[in-house]
């Protein structure tokens, strides 16, 4: 080698090791989007850090959120335009993992427009909060109890140490800009059973009585004040439930929110009649003292929701199963099971006390299992497309997979206490020496969302420092009037085997007419639609392939390419 030629690879190693770019690796941020991804907009918060993000399926930044906390841990952008967004005011009592106390809806200004502290020495909002169709917000608080009160209730002394932490869910209604209303309370203190103390009017058979708690069982650690863990919190309309995932526990319950106050305190009322007691449990029936190990098929869950209505499995509860200390080693999936409901709307149970159903619904898996798992945080949501939206919380890692397993999108959170990483920069480990890029859950808006109406959804660019330069087509299902701007035609799922629903949005001064065409040209489908109208469309008896959604209007014809699987 001659001399100069030295002198150059010596002083290119230098800069390389100076500035970092290590010819150029890629870490996080974006790495794939397929046309088979549901095309939208991905909100998430990194744990470690204030700023909450709203991204394309390229890894583009949209808008983003500023905060004076940390998130506490969820974020929901509400049909209003505003982020509802929980924070951690750093209780020092309840500081388990997802403390918080503070809710906070933040305008698209950056302006909070209304925050409600949660958090004293006594009760502290943690995890996870539910918006309502009636604009109120569910909230899970921890509620203390002292030692005095946990063993008068019949706990086990030698489980009690400074304190026991039990759960309410309570509902709220904002009020002013920093105040709010609780309109609806439920205790799980009020909903005991236990087979320690016979003297308590609670002392009972724990295996008798599935519709309440055990207030002995310490799957969390006897020692634990964090008794019960709730993480998450979900609403069902069709039904006013509430479901729950009890994390110390292992299992999913299901409440009635018809109920008055008073009767939630109780075990008549509501269009249960069990007032406040668990009309359904699933997961771990030895909670309440039925069942043995073999039984148990949640494993420190977390996301536990209904599916949405329209979507491929809807009314089913799907969870994201952790799977710590599972049998068979520790390894994650997304579970679905279908309760199932008599006649008159009760959960029905099978011969051995236990509800229904025996076995999940489907199970998604990787193909070596042990190479996806999250011991703790995450979470999964279904796709109107049948896809599954994945959050690997711990180390920030977002996927999107369909029911075959096959990975369509997948992003790797860039951001970390600090703010965002560098290209190249490998994010991991815990604080104060590590460099965490963690994330709670993340939630997927369709284009044609009502709560993004008025944001200038152009790309910006990539969340990291120093982006690699890539390509990348969002595959977008959504048409808009190339004058205005504004969305003129959406749809969903795609692909599909029965129905896809056409979102016509703009209106128009004339009508404009549909077709499908495949691909030997033939039109399958025509109709004429007034644009202020959605329709559904029947498309079982179209063959597998690939066919064309035509717009024609007074804006042009518009062309759009769909599957029938």
């Amino acid at each position: 080698m001659t001399k100069l030629k030295f002198i150059i690879v010596v002083t290119l190693c230098w800069i390389f090791a100076v500035t970092g770019l290590k010819a150029q690796e890629q870490t996080i941020g974006w790495f794939l989007n397929s046309q088979e991804a549901y095309n939208g907009y991905t909100l998430f918060a990194p744990l470690p850090y204030t700023e909450t993000y709203l991204i394309d399926n390229c890894g583009k930044l949209i808008h983003s959120w500023s905060s004076d906390f940390r998130p506490a841990h969820s974020v929901y952008l509400i049909d209003d335009g505003t982020l509802l967004r929980t924070g951690n005011v750093n209780n020092q009592t309840f500081n388990a993992g997802g403390s918080g106390g503070i809710v906070e809806r933040i305008d698209e200004n950056n302006e909070v427009i209304w925050s409600y502290i949660l958090s004293n020495n006594v009760q502290c909002q943690h995890h996870d909060i539910e918006y309502l169709p009636n604009g109120n917000i569910l909230v899970i608080v921890w509620d203390l109890k002292t030692p005095a009160e946990a063993i008068t209730a019949g706990r086990n002394p030698a489980t009690v140490q400074t304190s026991l932490w039990s759960e309410k869910i309570i509902e709220i209604e904002a009020v002013g800009t920093n105040e709010a209303n609780i309109v609806w309370e439920w205790y799980a203190w009020d909903h005991l059973v236990q087979d320690f103390d016979e003297s308590q009017n609670n002392f009972g058979v724990v295996a008798d009585h599935p519709e309440l708690i055990n207030l002995n069982f310490a799957a969390g650690g006897p020692q634990s004040s964090d008794w019960l863990h709730i993480n998450s919190v979900d609403y069902n309309p069709e039904l006013n439930q509430i479901i729950l995932s009890n994390h110390n526990f292992h299992e999913v319950w299901i409440i009635d929110h018809s109920t008055t106050t008073e009767e939630a305190t109780g075990n008549s009322g509501g269009n249960s009649g069990m007032g406040g007691d668990l009309l359904f449990r699933w997961g771990n029936p030895q909670a309440y003292q039925n069942g043995i190990d073999a039984d148990q098929a949640f494993f420190g869950q977390h996301d536990a929701r209904w599916i949405e209505p329209g979507y491929p499995d809807e009314g089913k509860i799907m969870v994201f199963n952790n799977g710590q200390n599972r049998p068979g080693g520790n390894y994650s999936s997304v579970d679905a099971i279908e309760a199932v409901m008599d006649g008159e709307g009760h959960y029905v149970k099978a011969s051995d006390g236990t509800y229904l159903p025996e076995n999940l619904s489907w199970q998604y898996l990787a193909d070596d299992p042990g190479s996806f798992y999250a011991m703790n945080i995450s979470g999964a949501e279904q796709m109107p497309n049948g896809n599954l939206l994945i959050c690997e919380g711990p180390n920030g890692h977002f996927f999107e997979v369909d029911l075959d397993g096959n990975v369509l999108w997948e992003y790797i959170n860039p951001v970390s206490i600090n703010g965002p990483f560098a290209q190249g920069e490998q994010p991991g480990g815990s604080p104060p020496n590590g460099n965490p890029n963690s994330v709670f859950r993340i939630k997927r808006y369709a284009a044609d969302y009502e709560g993004l109406q008025n944001y200038d959804l152009s790309p910006g660019e990539p969340i990291e420092i120093n982006p690699l330069s890539y390509d990348c087509e969002t595959y977008s299902l959504r048409i808009e009037n190339p004058v205005s701007g504004k969305n003129v035609l959406s749809f969903y799922p795609n692909p599909s085997s029965d129905f896809i629903t056409i979102i016509l949005g703009e209106p128009s001064s004339s009508a404009s007419s549909l077709q499908i065409v495949n691909l030997l040209g033939d039109v399958v489908y025509s109709d004429t639609k007034d644009l202020s109208q959605n329709s559904k469309i029947d498309i079982s008896n179209f063959k597998s392939g690939i066919y064309f959604l035509i717009l024609d209007n007074e804006n042009g014809i518009i062309t759009k390419k769909f599957i029938v699987k």
